[in-house]
Protein backbone atom coordinates (compact mmCIF):
# COMPACT_ATOMS: atom_id res chain seq x y z
CA UNK A 1 0.00 0.00 0.00
CA UNK A 2 1.09 3.39 -0.78
CA UNK A 3 2.42 5.97 2.07
CA UNK A 4 1.74 9.62 1.51
CA UNK A 5 4.52 12.04 3.88
CA UNK A 6 4.36 15.38 5.12
CA UNK A 7 7.30 17.38 6.08
CA UNK A 8 7.49 20.30 7.97
CA UNK A 9 10.86 21.61 8.11
CA UNK A 10 11.90 23.81 10.72
CA UNK A 11 15.94 24.69 11.18
CA UNK A 12 16.25 22.44 14.58
CA UNK A 13 13.78 19.61 13.71
CA UNK A 14 11.38 18.18 11.11
CA UNK A 15 8.02 16.89 11.97
CA UNK A 16 6.79 14.01 10.02
CA UNK A 17 3.84 12.47 9.10
CA UNK A 18 2.89 9.31 7.19
CA UNK A 19 -0.69 8.68 5.86
CA UNK A 20 -2.00 5.40 3.88
CA UNK A 21 -5.08 4.59 3.07
CA UNK A 22 -6.96 7.79 4.01
CA UNK A 23 -5.70 7.45 7.64
CA UNK A 24 -2.52 8.17 9.79
CA UNK A 25 -0.58 5.58 10.59
CA UNK A 26 3.07 7.45 11.98
CA UNK A 27 3.90 11.17 13.22
CA UNK A 28 6.80 12.07 14.79
CA UNK A 29 10.02 14.50 14.53
CA UNK A 30 13.96 13.78 13.75
CA UNK A 31 16.84 16.63 13.65
CA UNK A 32 16.51 18.33 10.41
CA UNK A 33 19.11 16.32 8.56
CA UNK A 34 18.17 14.79 5.05
CA UNK A 35 20.41 11.93 5.67
CA UNK A 36 18.73 11.55 9.33
CA UNK A 37 15.32 11.96 7.50
CA UNK A 38 15.95 9.53 4.79
CA UNK A 39 16.84 6.48 7.16
CA UNK A 40 13.44 7.27 9.58
CA UNK A 41 11.04 7.53 6.19
CA UNK A 42 12.81 4.09 4.60
CA UNK A 43 12.18 2.36 8.27
CA UNK A 44 8.32 3.82 8.65
CA UNK A 45 7.17 4.17 5.19
CA UNK A 46 9.10 1.80 3.00
CA UNK A 47 6.17 2.33 0.00
CA UNK A 48 6.38 6.06 0.11
CA UNK A 49 4.90 7.46 -3.29
CA UNK A 50 5.12 11.05 -2.50
CA UNK A 51 7.39 13.50 0.07
CA UNK A 52 5.42 16.67 0.21
CA UNK A 53 7.10 20.19 1.96
CA UNK A 54 7.23 23.68 1.55
CA UNK A 55 9.23 25.98 -0.31
CA UNK A 56 11.69 27.49 2.65
CA UNK A 57 15.30 28.18 3.28
CA UNK A 58 16.30 24.19 3.60
CA UNK A 59 14.11 23.44 0.11
CA UNK A 60 17.16 23.48 -2.17
CA UNK A 61 18.83 20.61 0.06
CA UNK A 62 16.34 18.61 1.56
CA UNK A 63 15.29 18.29 -2.13
CA UNK A 64 18.30 16.84 -3.92
CA UNK A 65 19.56 15.19 -1.26
CA UNK A 66 16.38 13.29 -0.78
CA UNK A 67 15.99 12.95 -4.48
CA UNK A 68 19.48 11.37 -4.57
CA UNK A 69 18.42 8.76 -1.70
CA UNK A 70 15.87 7.56 -4.21
CA UNK A 71 13.10 9.10 -2.67
CA UNK A 72 10.40 11.04 -4.52
CA UNK A 73 10.38 14.00 -3.09
CA UNK A 74 8.34 17.19 -3.71
CA UNK A 75 8.28 20.90 -2.95
CA UNK A 76 5.31 22.74 -3.03
CA UNK A 77 4.60 26.78 -2.99
CA UNK A 78 3.83 27.58 0.58
CA UNK A 79 1.55 29.97 -0.03
CA UNK A 80 -0.93 27.60 -1.78
CA UNK A 81 0.25 25.56 1.11
CA UNK A 82 -1.15 27.58 3.58
CA UNK A 83 -4.78 27.87 2.46
CA UNK A 84 -5.26 24.33 3.30
CA UNK A 85 -3.04 24.10 6.55
CA UNK A 86 -4.74 27.45 7.98
CA UNK A 87 -7.87 25.27 8.21
CA UNK A 88 -6.29 23.31 11.07
CA UNK A 89 -8.07 24.70 14.39
CA UNK A 90 -4.35 24.43 16.35
CA UNK A 91 -1.19 25.94 14.56
CA UNK A 92 1.44 23.34 15.31
CA UNK A 93 4.46 22.02 13.54
CA UNK A 94 2.96 18.83 14.19
CA UNK A 95 -0.26 19.56 12.73
CA UNK A 96 1.22 21.02 9.62
CA UNK A 97 2.83 17.82 8.92
CA UNK A 98 -0.48 16.36 8.69
CA UNK A 99 -1.94 18.62 6.79
CA UNK A 100 0.95 18.23 3.85
CA UNK A 101 0.46 14.86 4.07
CA UNK A 102 -3.36 15.22 3.37
CA UNK A 103 -2.01 17.00 0.22
CA UNK A 104 -0.18 14.49 -0.60
CA UNK A 105 -2.32 12.48 -0.59
CA UNK A 106 -4.58 14.01 -2.17
CA UNK A 107 -2.31 15.22 -4.65
CA UNK A 108 -3.44 18.77 -3.99
CA UNK A 109 -0.73 21.20 -4.54
CA UNK A 110 1.46 23.30 -6.98
CA UNK A 111 4.64 21.75 -7.56
CA UNK A 112 7.79 24.27 -7.56
CA UNK A 113 11.05 23.59 -10.11
CA UNK A 114 14.07 23.76 -7.63
CA UNK A 115 16.99 25.01 -8.92
CA UNK A 116 20.29 23.23 -8.88
CA UNK A 117 23.53 23.37 -7.01
CA UNK A 118 25.19 25.59 -10.17
CA UNK A 119 22.66 27.81 -10.44
CA UNK A 120 22.39 28.35 -7.12
CA UNK A 121 25.88 28.98 -6.78
CA UNK A 122 25.88 31.68 -9.34
CA UNK A 123 22.96 33.12 -7.59
CA UNK A 124 24.96 33.23 -4.29
CA UNK A 125 27.80 35.24 -5.84
CA UNK A 126 25.94 37.77 -6.97
CA UNK A 127 24.04 38.14 -4.14
CA UNK A 128 27.39 38.47 -2.05
CA UNK A 129 28.86 40.70 -4.62
CA UNK A 130 25.96 43.02 -3.83
CA UNK A 131 25.97 42.47 -0.30
CA UNK A 132 29.65 43.56 -0.08
CA UNK A 133 28.67 46.54 -2.49
CA UNK A 134 26.14 47.83 0.18
CA UNK A 135 29.18 47.24 3.25
CA UNK A 136 31.33 49.38 0.98
CA UNK A 137 29.05 52.25 0.74
CA UNK A 138 28.87 52.60 4.77
CA UNK A 139 32.44 53.44 5.77
CA UNK A 140 32.91 55.62 3.18
CA UNK A 141 30.06 57.68 3.88
CA UNK A 142 30.75 56.70 7.38
CA UNK A 143 34.64 58.98 6.72
CA UNK A 144 33.01 61.87 5.11
CA UNK A 145 30.61 62.39 7.26
CA UNK A 146 33.08 62.44 10.42
CA UNK A 147 35.67 64.75 8.36
CA UNK A 148 33.02 66.98 7.85
CA UNK A 149 32.85 68.46 11.43
CA UNK A 150 36.82 69.36 11.17
CA UNK A 151 36.10 71.52 7.86
CA UNK A 152 37.43 68.79 5.87
CA UNK A 153 35.24 68.49 2.84
CA UNK A 154 36.01 64.87 0.98
CA UNK A 155 36.08 66.08 -3.02
CA UNK A 156 33.75 63.57 -5.10
CA UNK A 157 35.33 60.03 -6.37
CA UNK A 158 35.46 56.64 -5.50
CA UNK A 159 38.40 53.93 -5.41
CA UNK A 160 41.84 55.19 -5.55
CA UNK A 161 40.39 59.10 -5.90
CA UNK A 162 38.56 58.48 -2.81
CA UNK A 163 41.54 57.36 -0.98
CA UNK A 164 44.20 59.75 -1.80
CA UNK A 165 41.97 62.37 -0.75
CA UNK A 166 41.29 61.29 2.42
CA UNK A 167 45.01 60.51 3.11
CA UNK A 168 45.75 63.73 1.81
CA UNK A 169 43.35 65.91 4.14
CA UNK A 170 44.17 63.55 6.97
CA UNK A 171 48.08 64.20 7.04
CA UNK A 172 47.74 67.47 8.35
CA UNK A 173 45.84 65.95 11.25
CA UNK A 174 47.43 63.28 13.46
CA UNK A 175 45.09 62.88 16.36
CA UNK A 176 41.75 62.44 13.51
CA UNK A 177 44.49 60.48 11.53
CA UNK A 178 44.40 58.03 13.94
CA UNK A 179 40.54 57.42 13.77
CA UNK A 180 40.09 57.68 10.21
CA UNK A 181 42.30 55.41 9.06
CA UNK A 182 40.84 52.15 10.95
CA UNK A 183 37.57 53.02 8.87
CA UNK A 184 39.78 53.57 5.56
CA UNK A 185 41.43 50.38 5.97
CA UNK A 186 38.40 48.52 6.35
CA UNK A 187 36.66 50.07 3.31
CA UNK A 188 40.03 49.04 1.74
CA UNK A 189 39.16 45.62 2.45
CA UNK A 190 36.15 45.59 1.28
CA UNK A 191 36.94 47.36 -2.01
CA UNK A 192 39.87 44.24 -2.40
CA UNK A 193 36.97 41.81 -1.34
CA UNK A 194 34.62 43.04 -3.84
CA UNK A 195 36.85 43.46 -6.58
CA UNK A 196 37.40 39.30 -6.28
CA UNK A 197 33.88 38.72 -6.31
CA UNK A 198 33.57 40.82 -9.32
CA UNK A 199 36.63 39.40 -11.05
CA UNK A 200 34.88 35.83 -9.99
CA UNK A 201 31.33 36.86 -11.59
CA UNK A 202 33.26 38.15 -14.86
CA UNK A 203 35.19 35.02 -15.62
CA UNK A 204 31.51 32.83 -15.06
CA UNK A 205 30.07 35.39 -17.61
CA UNK A 206 32.79 34.83 -20.08
CA UNK A 207 32.50 31.20 -19.76
CA UNK A 208 28.54 31.06 -20.11
CA UNK A 209 27.33 31.43 -23.91
CA UNK A 210 24.03 32.26 -22.26
CA UNK A 211 25.31 34.69 -20.85
CA UNK A 212 27.25 36.33 -23.39
CA UNK A 213 24.38 35.92 -25.61
CA UNK A 214 22.40 37.90 -23.06
CA UNK A 215 24.99 41.10 -23.06
CA UNK A 216 24.50 41.25 -27.19
CA UNK A 217 21.54 43.78 -25.64
CA UNK A 218 22.17 46.94 -24.86
CA UNK A 219 21.62 47.44 -21.00
CA UNK A 220 22.18 44.05 -19.83
CA UNK A 221 25.59 43.94 -18.34
CA UNK A 222 27.16 40.72 -16.47
CA UNK A 223 25.33 40.67 -13.83
CA UNK A 224 22.00 40.79 -14.98
CA UNK A 225 23.14 38.20 -17.73
CA UNK A 226 23.83 35.49 -14.71
CA UNK A 227 20.81 36.22 -12.75
CA UNK A 228 18.76 35.43 -15.73
CA UNK A 229 20.71 32.45 -16.58
CA UNK A 230 20.53 30.86 -13.68
CA UNK A 231 17.04 32.17 -12.80
CA UNK A 232 15.57 30.34 -16.08
CA UNK A 233 18.37 27.83 -16.15
CA UNK A 234 16.91 25.57 -19.06
CA UNK A 235 14.84 27.66 -21.42
CA UNK A 236 12.93 24.66 -22.04
CA UNK A 237 10.71 25.26 -18.61
CA UNK A 238 9.03 28.32 -20.23
CA UNK A 239 6.84 27.01 -23.00
CA UNK A 240 6.04 30.11 -23.71
CA UNK A 241 8.23 33.43 -23.52
CA UNK A 242 5.48 35.55 -22.34
CA UNK A 243 5.23 33.04 -19.29
CA UNK A 244 8.61 34.73 -18.12
CA UNK A 245 6.83 37.78 -17.82
CA UNK A 246 4.50 36.62 -15.45
CA UNK A 247 6.52 34.30 -13.48
CA UNK A 248 9.09 37.36 -12.62
CA UNK A 249 5.96 39.35 -11.02
CA UNK A 250 5.81 41.84 -13.94
CA UNK A 251 2.30 41.64 -14.93
CA UNK A 252 -0.51 43.12 -13.57
CA UNK A 253 -2.95 41.63 -11.18
CA UNK A 254 -6.96 41.01 -12.05
CA UNK A 255 -9.44 41.19 -9.63
CA UNK A 256 -12.91 39.85 -11.27
CA UNK A 257 -15.81 39.13 -9.00
CA UNK A 258 -19.51 40.13 -10.64
CA UNK A 259 -19.48 43.34 -11.75
CA UNK A 260 -15.98 44.44 -11.07
CA UNK A 261 -12.90 43.48 -13.30
CA UNK A 262 -10.01 45.68 -13.22
CA UNK A 263 -6.39 45.59 -13.52
CA UNK A 264 -4.50 46.53 -10.67
CA UNK A 265 -0.53 46.83 -9.87
CA UNK A 266 2.05 44.68 -10.94
CA UNK A 267 2.23 41.21 -9.13
CA UNK A 268 5.75 41.05 -7.96
CA UNK A 269 5.41 37.59 -7.70
CA UNK A 270 8.95 35.30 -7.93
CA UNK A 271 12.88 36.34 -7.75
CA UNK A 272 12.37 39.89 -6.72
CA UNK A 273 16.03 40.79 -6.86
CA UNK A 274 16.04 39.48 -10.76
CA UNK A 275 13.17 41.89 -11.41
CA UNK A 276 15.09 44.42 -9.80
CA UNK A 277 17.73 44.19 -12.09
CA UNK A 278 15.58 44.07 -15.49
CA UNK A 279 14.13 47.33 -13.97
CA UNK A 280 17.41 48.72 -13.88
CA UNK A 281 18.79 47.24 -17.99
CA UNK A 282 15.40 48.93 -18.74
CA UNK A 283 16.32 52.16 -17.17
CA UNK A 284 19.36 52.14 -19.19
CA UNK A 285 17.88 51.33 -22.28
CA UNK A 286 15.59 54.52 -22.02
CA UNK A 287 18.12 56.46 -20.50
CA UNK A 288 21.70 56.06 -21.31
CA UNK A 289 21.99 53.31 -23.94
CA UNK A 290 23.35 55.27 -27.05
CA UNK A 291 22.51 52.11 -29.39
CA UNK A 292 19.48 52.05 -31.16
CA UNK A 293 16.68 49.47 -31.44
CA UNK A 294 13.12 48.56 -31.81
CA UNK A 295 12.75 48.09 -27.99
CA UNK A 296 14.38 51.66 -26.73
CA UNK A 297 11.96 53.24 -29.70
CA UNK A 298 8.81 51.57 -28.17
CA UNK A 299 9.84 52.36 -24.77
CA UNK A 300 10.29 55.90 -25.80
CA UNK A 301 6.83 56.26 -27.10
CA UNK A 302 5.14 54.21 -24.31
CA UNK A 303 6.87 56.82 -22.09
CA UNK A 304 5.59 59.73 -23.50
CA UNK A 305 1.91 58.51 -22.94
CA UNK A 306 2.20 56.61 -19.24
CA UNK A 307 5.66 58.04 -17.58
CA UNK A 308 8.88 56.74 -17.13
CA UNK A 309 8.26 54.17 -14.14
CA UNK A 310 5.12 52.32 -16.24
CA UNK A 311 7.13 52.07 -19.16
CA UNK A 312 10.55 51.12 -17.80
CA UNK A 313 8.19 48.53 -16.26
CA UNK A 314 6.82 47.68 -19.28
CA UNK A 315 10.21 47.86 -21.09
CA UNK A 316 11.47 45.42 -18.04
CA UNK A 317 8.68 42.65 -18.80
CA UNK A 318 9.45 42.81 -22.99
CA UNK A 319 13.23 42.55 -21.99
CA UNK A 320 12.42 39.50 -19.85
CA UNK A 321 10.67 38.18 -22.96
CA UNK A 322 13.47 38.53 -25.27
CA UNK A 323 16.06 37.13 -23.23
CA UNK A 324 14.28 33.64 -22.96
CA UNK A 325 13.57 34.02 -26.21
CA UNK A 326 17.07 34.41 -27.18
CA UNK A 327 18.01 32.08 -24.74
CA UNK A 328 15.82 29.00 -26.65
CA UNK A 329 16.87 30.23 -30.12
CA UNK A 330 20.29 30.73 -29.28
CA UNK A 331 20.25 34.28 -31.81
CA UNK A 332 22.05 37.46 -30.80
CA UNK A 333 19.67 40.16 -29.85
CA UNK A 334 18.85 41.84 -33.42
CA UNK A 335 18.35 45.73 -33.27
CA UNK A 336 16.06 45.30 -36.77
CA UNK A 337 12.40 46.13 -35.85
CA UNK A 338 11.43 43.23 -37.25
CA UNK A 339 13.46 41.07 -34.65
CA UNK A 340 12.27 42.96 -31.55
CA UNK A 341 9.17 44.03 -32.13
Amino acid sequence: MAQYIGLDVSLKDTFVSVREDGRRIWRGKCPSDPRLLSEVIRKRAPEAMRIVFETGPLSIWYYHELTAAGLPAICIDARQAKKGLDMARNKTDANDADGLAHLAEAAFYREVRVKGYDSMLVRTLVTARTQLLKMQLQPSNQIRGLMKTFGLIVPKGAGRVFDGHVCELTASHSTLEKIILPLLAVWRELRAKTASLTKQLADSARQSEQCELLMSIPGVGMVTACSFVAAIEDPNNFPRSRSVGAWLGLTTKRYQSGEVDYDGHISRRGDSHLRSLLYEAATVILTRAHADSELRRWGLKLREKIGFKRAATAVARKLSVIMHAMLKSGELFDRSPVAAA
